[in-house]
């Protein structure tokens, strides 16, 4: 009785595994992936803020969608990264909080995020002839600060209502961050006002940026399919087929995470979805929207070109 009524200060995270033969190996190849991540998207935000020919709507919501990746992946990873090496896996209270509320805000922005880039395309390509007047410069600033405005108080929302609840018995986090799920398994008190609004939310969310999407493809779909040139639907259907893929893992990962009744959760099994949207999608990212894409890799030998020339320059001055 004494334990149950003594208030909790801090968390105990259990990690992404807790066989102790595979902490070496986790720790490597996740460092690796979030090593990966931070040089994919901080070279997709450095190329499109600087590369003239990379200035249009397309990229301007590309980059910050990397940042939006970057945001999510530095949030979680850091913390997690360190818990392989130490034997006291805690994180604090206030601290929990600020993970949770700051995991929110990026993870909703990405939702919305790749819906305002399903309509850009859908505008790019069934109505080209209006694509600079539909998506101007004031309505890409206005649907980038709409989105960050909306994910911000919806997790500030969110995390309110996670830690206005009593925790005054077990502080072990079935996780290897702290999420709202695991978090609400371990309150004390009547769960069901937040999770409910959990829920509501997470599928309100969900329903109007999958249906932006599905639209905006349908009708990208039906307007390839009307082109009389054969290159020109072959290189459509090629950047539909990459965004599709990502937003298909995406959108599937957190479906399967957020929208599945309490009684069938297995938080084992969230772990590793888990790891998918907030490691290795933003790993991902930068390949399947970028990588492969001719005019971000004329950017990125312009801007290899320019540096070492910069570069040779100063050397040259120094002598």
């Amino acid at each position: 009785m004494e334990n149950e009524n003594k208030t909790v200060t801090e968390f105990i995270l259990t990690g992404v595994s807790d066989l102790p033969e595979l902490q070496i190996p986790l720790f490597l190849v996740l460092l690796l992936i979030y090593g990966l991540t931070v040089m994919g998207n901080l070279g997709i935000i450095t190329l499109t803020t600087v590369d003239s020919q990379l200035q249009t709507p397309m990229y301007f919501f590309l980059r910050h969608l990397a940042v939006i990746n970057l945001g999510n992946s530095t949030v979680i990873a850091p913390k997690m990264l360190v818990n392989f090496l130490v034997s006291k896996k805690t994180t604090s209270y206030y601290e929990c909080a600020t993970q949770l509320g700051a995991f929110l805000v990026f993870i909703i922005a990405e939702v919305f995020m790749l819906a305002v880039m399903g309509y850009d395309r859908y505008v790019a390509i069934c109505n080209p002839l209006l694509y600079m007047v539909m998506v101007s410069q004031q309505t890409c600033k206005l649907l980038v600060s709409l989105t960050y405005l909306y994910s911000f108080s919806t997790a500030t929302v969110v995390s309110s209502l996670v830690f206005s609840e009593s925790y005054c018995a077990s502080n072990v986090i079935n996780h290897f961050y702290c999420d709202s799920v695991p978090l609400l398994a371990l309150s004390c008190s009547d769960t069901s006002i937040p999770e409910t609004i959990i829920f509501v939310s997470a599928s309100t969310n969900m329903f109007f940026s999958v249906t932006i999407v599905l639209v905006s493809y349908f009708n990208i779909v039906l307007s390839i399919l009307r082109m009389c040139s054969s290159e020109g639907r072959k290189k459509a259907f090629s950047t539909c087929a990459s965004h599709m893929m990502a937003v298909t893992v995406f959108f599937g990962t957190l479906l399967f995470m957020y929208l599945q009744p309490r009684t069938s959760h297995s938080l084992d099994t969230d772990k590793m979805a888990s790891v998918f949207y907030t490691l290795v999608i933003p790993m991902l990212n930068p390949m399947i929207y970028s990588l492969r894409n001719k005019d971000v890799k004329a950017a990125l030998r312009r801007f290899m070109t320019n540096s070492f020339w910069s570069l040779k320059t100063m050397k040259f001055m120094n002598l």
